[in-house]
């Protein structure tokens, strides 16, 4: 090979190399175990198996059909992977839901059963004429669900909104996919060996991106949407739990927070002084109720003090005055909770005399 061949290989290659450490750090050494971080390390083993054997195709076109058929395949979960950490980021979802474990699961089935029943070594010209055009339009579907994902990031832009360093991280990250994406497409439609290669060098560019971030940027915590939550995923202790539980008893006693029938979770948080997220999980993990049955009891605890009370109120003005924003919502809630409604309990606390 010529000098310029030669540097072009080491280029290539060394960004597949570099994309497995970059992604294997990501999966198992980060300090910040989000779930993005996962998707975003599988992303990138993902492309690296598949920028890899792109390189050694270029240069050696007597490659086993075998090792063509494991980088091919590698690409049904590029799209599914790139899709996941933006919505993981963009939603902030913390646990991975079931639905996704059984959409990678069904698209590794789909690889190993493909792979066994007809591979690519007696079978290429099925691959050649389906199965790569369906791979690329697997992706390509994925890359358009992920566009919609990040319609407002576009609308910022329009507005001239300043983007926040994760939401340039993950137009970064997107556009680079896509290119290597385009480069693919556009090989496989036209047959050219130049913008075959393109791929790899669009990778290795990006994964030299990555590196250089996460040696040189004076802080990499903002690439994520969960930096600056003060406790992130920190499971709380039990004396920090009941501390929690404490104040907000205080408060929703002491100052009847409930009567507010716009009281939110978030307004809660800040009434105690504590990050939303937490008190959510507070209330889920110490007391085993979501922040709409919690609040809900002392509405309905505090209007069965007035029920009893033989007071002038209607049961309708009571659901008013002790929170609730609608009838059918307070009977709802009171049958919930005290197992009968309104009505019968006041027949039964105030018996006729």
């Amino acid at each position: 090979m010529s000098f310029g061949s030669n540097l072009l290989f080491f280029f290539s290659a060394l960004g597949a190399f570099n994309g497995l450490i970059v992604g294997t750090y990501f999966l198992c050494f980060t300090t910040k175990k989000n779930l993005s971080n996962y998707f975003l390390g599988a992303l990138l083993i993902a492309l690296s198996i598949r920028v890899g054997k792109s390189v050694a195709y270029f240069f050696d076109y007597n490659l086993s059909r075998t090792i063509l058929q494991i980088g091919l395949t590698a690409c049904l979960f590029i799209g599914p992977f790139l899709y996941l950490f933006v919505k993981t980021e963009m939603q902030q979802v913390r646990k991975l839901p079931v639905s996704w474990s059984i959409q990678l699961a069904a698209w590794a089935a789909v690889i190993l059963i493909t792979g066994l029943v007809f591979p690519y070594e007696q079978f290429p010209h099925l691959w050649t004429h389906y199965i790569i055009p369906a791979i690329y339009l697997q992706w390509g579907i994925y890359i358009g669900l992920t566009v919609v994902l990040i319609k407002p990031l576009f609308k910022k832009i329009r507005g001239r909104e300043k983007l926040k360093p994760f939401e340039k991280w993950i137009l970064a990250i997107c556009a680079t996919i896509f290119l290597i994406f385009i480069a693919y497409v556009w090989a496989y439609a036209n047959i050219t060996k130049g913008s075959y290669i393109s791929g790899p060098l669009y990778f290795s560019l990006i994964t030299y991106l990555i590196i250089f971030v996460l040696l040189y940027r004076k802080k990499a915590n903002d690439l994520s949407s969960f930096a600056g939550q003060k406790y992130g995923d920190r499971k709380l202790n039990e004396d920090e739990a009941q501390k929690i539980v404490a104040k907000l008893q205080m408060v929703m006693s002491g100052k009847a927070l409930f009567r507010n029938p716009n009281l939110k979770i978030g307004d809660l948080a800040h009434e105690i002084d504590v990050p939303g997220h937490q008190l959510s999980r507070v209330l889920n993990d110490s007391l085993g109720k979501n922040f709409t049955l919690f609040v809900n009891e002392y509405r309905v605890n505090a209007a069965c003090k007035l029920l009893s009370s033989r007071t002038n109120f209607t049961i309708e003005a009571i659901g008013d005055e002790v929170g609730f924003n609608s009838k059918s919502t307070f009977f709802a809630a009171f049958k919930k909770i005290k197992g009968l409604t309104p009505n019968a309990y006041m027949r039964k606390s105030t018996p006729d005399s």
